[in-house]
């Protein structure tokens, strides 16, 4: 992870990270990511939710390219559409594991539903960042550690203004932390979620030959 991803590319993973950002969505995502492709009453059993709002929650998540469907006999099944969305449920589970010392989401392959109040607490900080200049200040920050508002708008390209917007937001957030030296204010990235989306989308986009695969 050595330079900024392509603007197409980072655009792509924040429409996605906005989509997830919902905890029933993310939990729907989650229990395919375990369980393989199910269907709308499996899902609606395991997750405790009502079957018309899981089938539309479905439907959004299909009509962006977040889950596919397969007919088997009478019934649908759904499943995960690509690697992407379930490459976030690998980080997500280490993140839990190192916050909890659960270190059992920690071993290689493991996938196993994470407690709900964690994954609704999860949703509801990724729609804090789910945006597009957010998480381009957020993965400059994760690249190149310890900076000034002056280097993040040098190395992103946007206005100071704006610069200094968003990282009044996303240090309220608790994203990052500011420190002042002398009469210049340098922001640090926090750890937490949002640094593992930006670490774990990098390394989804570095593992594809074919980078228009993401």
């Amino acid at each position: 992870m050595d330079k900024p991803l392509p603007v197409e590319i980072m655009k792509k993973a924040v429409r996605g990270i906005s989509y997830i950002s919902h905890p029933l969505r993310l939990r729907i995502l989650e229990y395919l990511d375990v369980n393989g492709a199910s269907s709308v009453s499996a899902i609606t059993k395991a997750l405790n939710a009502e079957q018309a709002i899981i089938s539309q929650s479905l439907k959004k998540m299909r009509e962006n390219n977040l889950v596919k469907t397969a007919r088997r006999g009478i019934f649908i099944y759904y499943n995960i559409c690509e690697e992407y969305p379930a490459s976030i449920f690998v980080c997500l589970r280490k993140l839990y594991a190192y916050m909890t010392d659960c270190f059992f989401f920690l071993q290689d392959g493991v996938k196993e539903m994470l407690p709900a109040d964690y994954t609704m607490m999860t949703a509801n900080r990724m729609k804090l960042f789910a945006h597009f200049d957010k998480m381009r200040i957020l993965e400059w920050l994760t690249l190149y550690g310890r900076q000034n508002v002056t280097e993040i708008v040098n190395g992103i390209g946007l206005e100071q203004l704006k610069v200094s917007q968003f990282l009044k937001k996303l240090r309220d957030d608790g994203f990052v932390t500011a420190e002042r030296q002398g009469r210049f204010i340098f922001y640090t990235i926090t750890e937490g979620v949002h640094k593992t989306c930006i670490q774990c989308i990098h390394k989804r986009y570095n593992s594809l030959k074919n980078k228009n695969d993401f």
